[in-house]
């Protein structure tokens, strides 16, 4: 059950962490101008990609990492008479093991260094639960691995995470602020940061206990004329949802076919909503799109990693204090790594954390044949069977055998990058490194064994369809060794609308839907993420495998050379 939205009035009525900073001065019955143009820069998804080789390329051209983010940043700046920084969310979580080792320290203090003002929260900013985010916010060590730095302690953010639709289910308090009003030539604009609602779906539960996702829409809405009675009537909105063009993930600055969560969700947002600011599909688009009352509406990604930075020219009326929409734009801009200088200051950071990282992540672990791949160029598609999946999956089943697991499954999202044969550094070709395997699988979960009927297996098999309006359709499991089945989808402008599961076998002897068989997956899965709700309500003894990334590097290392595995574990059916 969602709590009613009343505890959100309430809540910020009483004046919750208000913040409101007058960038530029002026004198109120001197007007210089009519109209002043603000610049707002934003990016989504960076994942804590600090290194420039970790965030891939935009048509074959390097692209994103810190760095040339920051340099991007700096230079779009130039000229300009107010400019704001925001993100919509997924700064942290789900990061190469540069940063993710850190605990994401290291990505926020890149993120400092490059002058983000303003984010809103995503589904990665809760991976490892609502209390480490707000050590994130407001600093401090970790209370598990203490301070990296003894001598300087980890300081915080400083710019401001917003978290409107985040709400406690008993008070109604959001963990961090709903919105931030900022000032300019005596015009308000705020900004409201907010995730997706199904971000309890997506994140493991433990560390969100007693917190509510509300619908996106309906947040957003609730705060208008609280707003409005501040004087504000420029209004932008970061959320960490998003859509796709028809193909992905198409040009970096067009909107060609646009779908997903974020065309019901414009269609839904008030009308006084002026900019919409998303992530969360790892996609780039510049749209205009029509708001409920038929006005254009700009809506932009900017990709992810920090490969994209999308620019909006808010141009803003000093006597209404409104958005001229019919005068502003929007342009996507290629973050080019061979068209730009490195910033120092990124860089400087970088090198703080080096030697840290030299050390805990160089080690070599294993060694393989060859790429062992996620779907889709860079892992785009998690609707398809990849090595990378199935790979996971076999450590998994093997790590458990003590557990007398049967079959194992992984879910797609939790794979955060390929394995590469040529080494990345000085390891040699085809050496896997700790940093490696942890950027391969950084969530750190704790793996589950727990015995399941044939008829339980087959439901969680149908989940893979995912909820129409899901931000991807179909999320295909990898499947350990010796499992196998027919699979047959129909996928409509961007819907899972039906799945078929046949020819269940294991180590080809057909699934008997009334007996029961071991099964092991990661506490996120165990929980129903992902809604694969069926785990979820499995009630019969659950037996602890010990950590995810342990498995996979005790798997490396004993299988070594590993060639990537098969992918006709599962034939896909036209």
């Amino acid at each position: 059950m969602r709590r009613p939205l009343f505890y959100l009035f309430l809540f910020v009525a009483l004046g919750f962490l208000l913040t409101s900073t007058v960038y530029a001065g002026g004198n109120p019955g001197n007007p210089p101008e009519k109209l002043i143009t603000l610049q707002i820069l934003s990016f989504n998804d960076y994942h804590g990609h600090l290194e420039a080789n970790t965030p891939g390329t935009v048509n074959d051209i390097p692209a994103g990492g810190s760095e040339y983010l920051s340099a991007k940043l700096n230079e779009l700046r130039q000229g300009q008479d107010y400019s704001l920084t925001v993100a919509a969310g997924d700064l942290i979580g789900g990061s190469p093991a540069f940063s993710g080792l850190f605990h994401d320290e290291p990505s926020v203090e890149s993120l400092n260094a490059l002058g983000l003002n303003i984010s809103g929260v995503g589904n990665h900013e809760f991976d490892e639960g609502v209390t480490e985010l707000l050590r994130m916010q407001n600093g401090g060590c970790h209370p598990v691995d203490g301070c990296y730095f003894p001598d300087a302690p980890y300081a915080g953010a400083d710019f401001q995470w917003l978290a409107a639709n985040v709400v406690h289910e008993t008070t109604g308090e959001t963990p961090l602020p709903p919105y931030r009003i900022e000032q300019f030539k005596g015009v308000r604009v705020a900004f409201i940061g907010m995730t997706l609602e199904a971000t309890d779906t997506l994140v493991a539960a433990t560390g969100i206990q007693g917190w509510d996702f509300l619908d996106e829409a309906e947040t957003a809405n609730a705060l208008v004329p609280i707003l409005k009675a501040q004087k504000v009537e420029a209004i932008v909105v970061l959320l960490h949802e998003g859509g796709s063009q028809t193909p992905p993930p198409g040009d970096i600055d067009a909107c060609v076919g646009i779908s997903g969560p974020i065309v019901a969700i414009n269609n839904a947002l008030d009308p006084e909503i002026d900019a919409i600011i998303t992530g969360h599909t790892h996609l780039p688009y510049n749209c205009v799109l029509p708001d409920a009352a038929g006005q254009p509406r700009i809506v932009t990604s900017a990709y992810s990693y920090g490969r994209v930075v999308s620019e909006i020219n808010l141009v803003l009326d000093r006597r209404t204090h409104e958005v001229r929409r019919d005068l502003s734009t929007a342009t996507n801009h290629l973050v080019d790594q061979t068209a730009l200088t490195p910033d120092p200051a990124l860089t400087a950071v970088i090198a703080k954390w080096q030697p840290l990282f030299d050390a805990a992540g160089n080690t070599p672990v294993g060694t393989i044949t060859a790429d062992i791949n996620r779907g889709g160029v860079g892992g785009s598609d998690r609707g398809v069977e990849s090595p990378a999946g199935n790979l996971v999956a076999d450590a998994q089943l093997w790590a458990t055998s003590s557990n007398f697991a049967q079959i194992a499954f992984m879910n797609p999202g939790g794979v955060r990058s390929d394995l590469t044969y040529l080494q990345s550094g000085s390891e040699g070709d085809g050496v896997v490194t700790y940093g490696e395997a942890f950027t391969f699988q950084p969530f750190g979960n704790t793996l589950i064994t727990f015995a399941m009927t044939g008829a339980e297996i087959v439901s969680v098999l149908e989940e893979q369809c995912q909820p129409l309006g899901s931000s991807r359709p179909f999320l295909h499991l990898g499947v350990s060794e010796g499992f196998t089945y027919d699979l047959s989808t129909t996928i409509v402008a961007g819907d899972c609308t039906s799945v078929t599961i046949s020819n269940v076998k294991l180590n080809g002897v057909d699934l008997d839907l009334n007996a029961t068989y071991n099964v092991t997956v990661n506490n996120f899965l165990a929980d129903g993420g992902d809604n694969f709700n069926t785990f979820g309500t499995i009630t019969t003894p659950r037996l602890d495998g010990g950590n995810d990334l342990q498995a996979l590097t005790n798997y490396l290392g004993a299988f070594s050379p590993v060639a990537p595995p098969s992918t006709d574990r599962v034939n896909e059916l036209p």
